[in-house]
């Protein structure tokens, strides 16, 4: 008792927000975020892992909606362009889309921001998990997303970076360890079972044009078999991932499952769509408005409704 007829309001408990790995689906943490905030909700804590480490990184560097303008912009032609292939350690290299984001976002170290910070990744020649709180941001957003055969691995303090959904593609686990009581965690694996490079689309469907379905071709055609018939190059690659990462992410959630969960239904998105963000993004904005009453009820806040 504080005073005379008077009880102690308990804490508010901690919130920890994990995203989690999921390709172009990822853009859906972008609404997820949005939502949150629209209702006075700030996460203490925001563990990412692969596109939820990128998502993670622009958010707790508050660039978040400058992050989310963009990604509306991108058109198919728009994401080949910031694809400088290789044939070393993967496909893309990541140096030109990750420069771009030097070029329009700071890079501070994460031990300054003012929310808690972390991004898992996997240690390639032990396998072990890796978490990064600490150092520039952009570089643990990027160790965290080198999905084999198609990123190529970080070197970080030494030791060649994976992408972390292959050990922990929800990390709930980090959230926690970071000091969260409440976690809310955004789960994209669930569909992601027999996704592949993108879905073909006729021009003019959708707002592709002629070029763009053009360029989208080409690439495709660069991960696909000749005969058109037997899986391609990048389709064994991104099944064989999503398989791993789904069961993965149903073991560990099982084993330290999150207050919330939220799956972005987004069933037809494919690995590659980062073209379709506004979609994605609206898919979170969706989640949270559907799971209001169970966030209000967890953390104990009213929902602003202004």
């Amino acid at each position: 008792m504080s005073a005379e007829g008077e009880r102690d309001t308990p804490p508010a408990p901690r919130l920890g927000l994990a995203l989690g790995s999921g390709s172009a689906r990822g853009w859906a943490h972008i609404g997820v975020i949005q939502a949150l905030e629209e209702m006075g909700i700030r996460p203490d804590v925001v563990a990412g892992t692969s596109i939820g480490a990128l998502v993670g990184s622009a958010y707790v560097n508050g660039t978040l909606n400058d992050l989310a303008d963009w990604v509306k912009t991108l058109t198919t032609k728009d994401v080949f362009g910031l694809m400088d292939f290789t044939l070393s350690g993967g496909v893309v290299k990541g140096e030109k889309l990750f420069g771009f984001f030097e070029e329009r976002h700071s890079n501070p170290n994460i031990e300054d921001l003012e929310q808690r910070f972390v991004t898992v990744a996997t240690d390639m020649k032990s396998g072990r998990e890796i978490w990064i709180s600490k150092g520039p941001i952009l570089q643990a957003a990027r160790a965290s997303c080198a999905l084999p055969g198609l990123f190529t691995p970080l070197k970080h303090q030494g030791r060649w970076m994976l992408d972390g959904g292959l050990v922990n593609p929800v990390p709930v686990s980090a959230a926690r360890a970071f000091g969260a009581d409440v976690v809310i965690a955004v789960n994209l694996n669930a569909q992601l079972v027999g996704a592949h490079l993108s879905r073909q689309k006729p021009p003019g469907e959708n707002g592709v044009s002629e070029e763009e379905h053009s360029l989208w071709q080409k690439m495709a055609n660069y991960f696909t078999s000749g005969d058109g018939q037997a899986p391609g190059f990048f389709d064994v690659i991104a099944s064989s991932v999503n398989i791993m990462q789904d069961r993965i992410t149903r073991s560990r959630m099982a084993g330290d499952p999150p207050e919330i969960t939220l799956i972005p239904l987004l069933e037809d998105f494919a690995l590659m769509d980062f073209h379709r963000a506004k979609e994605a993004i609206d898919e979170g904005r969706r989640l949270v408005e559907r799971h209001a009453g169970d966030i209000r009820a967890w953390l104990g806040k009213a929902v602003d409704s202004e």
